[in-house]
């Protein structure tokens, strides 16, 4: 489990990708089974995959890395550009933003559940 003081310090990527209409299904599909190109990386915490409730055919991912040489390292690795080949075909575009987490304060629902 990580503490709230792990997580400061953490680096965060977001990709806001809009994707071709009527391929959101597949996208998902081809997503869920390419995340371990992600996630098998030993400085990945962990990644998410949103669908936006506002604009159509909008996905949110975001993925969590110890820091940010660890995802640069990532970033221009083999597995990462077949991981990005994987997914252009649905892309029409999107956006790339690069982060770091300076505080993280849980929720009720959150401290509750612990």
């Amino acid at each position: 489990m990580t503490t709230e003081a792990q997580r400061e310090g953490q680096f965060r990527v977001l990709l806001r990708m809009q994707i071709n209409p009527g391929m959101e299904a597949d996208f998902e599909k081809v997503w869920r089974g390419s995340t371990e190109a992600v996630t098998g990386h030993p400085a990945c915490l962990g990644q998410w995959l949103s669908k936006s409730a506002d604009e159509e055919s909008t996905y949110y991912i975001v993925s969590d890395w110890v820091d940010e040489p660890g995802f640069r390292e990532f970033e221009t690795s083999d597995a990462h550009l077949a991981h990005r080949e994987r997914l252009h075909p649905y892309r029409s575009q999107g956006s790339f933003n690069t982060m770091t987490v300076v505080a993280h304060v849980p929720g009720k629902a959150d401290t509750d559940a612990r």
